[in-house]
């Protein structure tokens, strides 16, 4: 595995949508493993390819029950509305507040290529609209309501406290 470098905004990979992933290769699956690796050396929740500079729809997440990966990832269903604080690692020291949905029903591929619907609320669906956002070209900035002011602690890593996305 290798941690690889994210590309931060004004990348134009960020602001197009990605490609889907016609076949789960040996490339595809590298390319998981070394997204969650750099995911957890940035301390984030979540990552998406076009963050890594690569224009594929996968997502990598981890919320606190061990990692997800998800190729090709759509919403088929989403309900309620919350607002709360979103960071990203693509946007480092920002913090903004963003309306998404309560609970989502995702439906894609595992890292195996076998079709999987995962059902979330709370912080995990909101990751999931995070990172599906990103394949489709959209920042939390195209969504923010407002800045948001966050205390931070001065350290390494240029995540939000709970939503490092």
């Amino acid at each position: 595995m290798a941690k690889l470098p994210v590309v931060t905004v004004g990348d134009p990979v960020l602001e197009q949508p990605a490609a889907e992933v016609p076949k789960i290769t040996k490339k595809v699956s590298k390319l998981i493993d070394d997204m969650l690796e750099t995911m957890y050396e940035a301390n984030g929740i979540g990552l998406a390819a076009p963050q890594v500079g690569v224009s594929q729809r996968i997502v990598v997440l981890d919320v606190g029950e061990g990692p997800v990966a998800l190729v090709n990832p759509v919403i088929v269903d989403a309900e309620g509305e919350d607002i709360d604080v979103e960071g990203c690692l693509s946007i480092p020291q920002r913090w903004v507040y963003v309306k998404r949905a309560t609970a989502v029903e995702v439906m894609g591929l595992n890292e195996k290529g076998k079709p999987v619907r995962i059902k979330a609320d709370g912080l995990y669906a909101r990751a999931l609209q995070h990172e599906i956002d990103h394949l489709d070209g959209v920042l939390m900035l195209d969504r923010m309501l407002a800045e948001a002011e966050v205390e931070v602690e001065p350290t390494d890593s240029e995540t939000a406290p709970e939503e490092g996305e």
